[in-house]
């Protein structure tokens, strides 16, 4: 395989349990990288525990939230601070200027800096001696500053708000990191084991072991992956998949950790402990994306970097350049710089990127969608094309008999009674579509003498004493019972990609029975959605090339290439990039992993889908759903919109206020709600992408994946 441009990205990778979490961001809203950081990675008991991995205490924010600051005022002390920095407020106005009630006013506003702002102090310093400028640093600055000169009922209001905005922004920012943690907690922390006597007993799902048989009854959930070994039932499977219809499972059906049942009692053989189902591996797959940095979000950081050091500067320099040179009072100018300092805070600016992209990554979850990070959440809406496998993505992987008809006047009825008796003993995947395809028939007993199966050609075997053979066009021309009329039959199947498989006795054909692997419902819905996204679909094959077009005419695909080997996919997926630019590709086998890992994205089939292909691909689709194709696009570039709109917002309100600022015409009480403000605009914006995909227009059989 030639170098792919980067490298395969790892599927859904488990943990291990003795590493702790990566420290995020530390002391660095303004300046250092910021990450919503999810929790530590570890194979979990259970879900439950879950999200209080990502909360928040009362009293504090780890380090890692995309701020600076230190522990931060629980609601409490929040509000104690508000009403003694109004107390501080109203003492300035209404009481007498005396030096005693000064001193009363002062004492004020110094307890609700304390009550509010002792954290954020702590933090500033931090900043300070590891030489980096943050927003906390800037506020102790600004505060310090404007309690110094005077200022004081307006420095501990200031410091309350910029406490206020800051929690609530955090619960905000919250909702977009933790919102995907709703998924954990379906799954029931018990299950109903049999023991090694034949008894039924409850045990917390955390200590079943793989092997365990578990029994679930209607309308329990099922606490663990596994595969059916006793009953029939369907499942609700849209906590994993997305699936809007329960499926139908029966004995040798795997289910998963978390669906519903909602039919009959069912028995099922643990395949995965907790801590390693399929859900576990969806929810640790999310969490490592949002921990990812997409290249907006890089790119932000970079500049708040140079922007903050560069706004002190200039604060210093307005502090000092009047009064030294242009004779202004030395107190209008302190003040003016301190309202710069609050004003330029790029907490906005750096927050609302990693915000915007945990919400776009969560979105697209709960569509079954799993995105492997920012990155590649950014790169989808840059795609101009997109190679799609044929088997498994736009077909249903699975063939079925889709025509039949009895030959030369032979009888009907016994036509597929004879043809089932045969299909019915062979396990070869035609010979099973054929007899699923006719279990309705009626076979008058199954009896068949001296049955043996002919490598490469069909089966043969005596039926009620007739010598019957069922197999394909190369049995049939051995046997000499080809005619010119046969032929044309034969050729006008196989234009629609169809394999046909012939009854014939001795004497002549009985019966034709075409098989196909039939295309999704909804395929050519998603192919449509594509090219009205300006994305152009090819299909790339290893079926024959008659095969291939018969299935891209009918999903709606113009540009189809089959008989292609794993290295013609990959060469096809190159030439395709070169000819359209940003290129993904799709598939769900091993012969699709050198493709997707060669093309800018790839995506992979996750329910029909081979590791190896998962690994390969970016974006793992969950329900196999190619509508997500075109809804993935969508969403990135719905991101990419609200990311710059975040930029563009954050940026322009502080561009007016910093403007108001220089000719003295800002208050510091304006600048903390400049800051406030703007922050709290692009958090919300960027929440909104946790309901992009709601209502978006998807294939036949799509749904949405919401936590129950």
């Amino acid at each position: 395989m030639s170098a792919s441009p980067r490298q395969p990205a790892a599927l859904l990778p488990l943990a291990d349990p003795d590493r702790a979490a990566a420290p995020a961001c530390g002391d660095g809203c303004c300046g250092a990288p910021v990450t919503l950081r999810p929790a530590a990675a570890r194979p979990r008991a259970h879900a439950h525990d879950h999200a209080g991995d990502h909360a928040h205490g009362a009293e504090g924010h780890a380090d890692g939230d995309g701020h600076d600051h230190g522990p931060l005022p629980g609601w409490p002390r929040l509000a104690a601070a508000l009403v003694v920095a109004l107390a501080a407020e109203l003492s300035h106005l209404l009481l007498p200027g005396t030096a005693v009630w000064r001193g009363v006013g002062m004492a004020l506003a110094a307890v609700a800096i304390a009550l509010a702002g002792l954290g954020i102090y702590r933090s500033g310093l931090k900043s300070l001696r590891k030489g980096r400028l943050g927003i906390d640093t800037l506020m102790a600055v600004a505060v310090t500053g404007a309690f110094v000169i005077g200022q004081w009922p307006e420095a501990a209001m200031v410091m309350a708000l910029y406490a206020l905005a800051e929690l609530i922004e955090h619960k905000a920012a919250d909702r977009a990191r933790n919102a995907i943690a709703g998924l954990m907690a379906l799954a029931p922390d018990e299950a109903e084991v049999r023991g090694a006597d034949g008894q039924w007993r409850r045990v917390p799902a955390a200590e079943v072991a793989v092997g365990e048989v578990l029994r679930v009854r209607p309308g329990e959930r099922v606490p663990l992956d596994g595969t059916v070994t006793a009953g029939s039932s369907s499942i609700d499977q849209a906590s994993v998949t997305g699936e809007s219809i329960p499926v139908d499972k029966t004995v040798g059906d795997a289910v998963f950790a978390a669906t519903v049942n909602q039919g009959g009692e069912l028995e099922i053989r643990v395949s995965a402990a907790a801590g390693h189902t399929t859900l576990d591996r969806i929810i640790e797959s999310v969490e490592r994306a949002q921990a990812s940095r997409a290249p907006t979000q890089r790119f932000v950081e970079r500049f708040a970097a140079v922007y903050t050091p560069t706004v002190f500067v200039l604060a210093v320099l307005v502090a000092v350049v009047p009064p030294l040179f242009l004779g202004a009072a030395w107190l209008a100018s302190v003040y003016k710089a301190l309202v710069l300092l609050v004003i330029a805070c790029p907490c906005a600016l750096v927050i609302s990127t990693p915000v915007t992209v945990v919400s776009g990554l969560t979105a697209a979850a709960r569509r079954g969608i799993l995105v492997k990070g920012g990155v590649h959440l950014e790169t989808a809406r840059r795609l101009r094309a997109v190679a799609l496998d044929k088997t498994g993505t736009i077909t249903a992987g699975k063939p079925v008999l889709v025509d039949w008809q009895p030959w030369g006047g032979a009888d009907r009825a016994r036509t597929a009674a004879d043809a089932a008796r045969l299909a019915g003993r062979s396990d070869h995947p035609v010979s099973a579509a054929i007899a699923s395809g006719l279990q309705e028939v009626p076979r008058g007993g199954d009896a068949i003498e001296g049955f043996r199966a002919l490598v490469g050609r069909g089966v043969e075997g005596r039926v009620e004493g007739r010598a019957l053979v069922l197999g394909n066009h190369r049995l049939i021309e051995e046997r000499g019972l080809c005619t010119p009329e046969l032929e044309a039959a034969l050729a006008a199947h196989e234009q629609q990609g169809r394999t046909v498989t012939l009854l014939a006795d001795a004497q002549a054909v009985l019966g034709l029975f075409a098989v196909a692997d039939t295309v999704k419902p909804g395929s050519r819905q998603a192919v449509a959605a594509l090219k009205a996204l300006g994305v152009t679909p090819v299909m790339l094959t290893g079926d024959n090339p008659s095969t291939a077009q018969a299935v891209a005419r009918e999903a709606g695909i113009d540009d189809a290439r089959g008989g292609l080997l794993p290295q013609d996919k990959l060469q096809a997926v190159q030439a395709l990039r070169q000819r359209y630019g940003a290129t993904g590709m799709t598939g769900d086998g091993i012969n699709d992993a050198p493709a997707l890992a060669q093309a800018d994205l790839g995506f992979a089939m996750g329910a029909a889908g081979t590791d190896i292909a998962m690994e390969a691909a970016d974006v793992v689709i969950m329900n196999d759903d190619l509508g997500r194709i075109a809804e993935t696009i969508r969403l990135s570039r719905r991101t990419h919109a609200v990311l710059w709109q975040n930029i563009a917002l954050a940026l322009g309100i502080k561009a007016v206020f910093f403007g108001l600022a220089i000719f003295g015409q800002a208050t510091m009480w304006m600048a903390v709600f400049a800051d406030m403000g703007a922050s709290l605009l692009v958090v919300a914006n960027g929440l909104r992408l946790l309901k992009a995909l709601d209502g978006a227009p998807a294939a036949a059989g799509s749904a949405t994946l919401r936590p129950a």
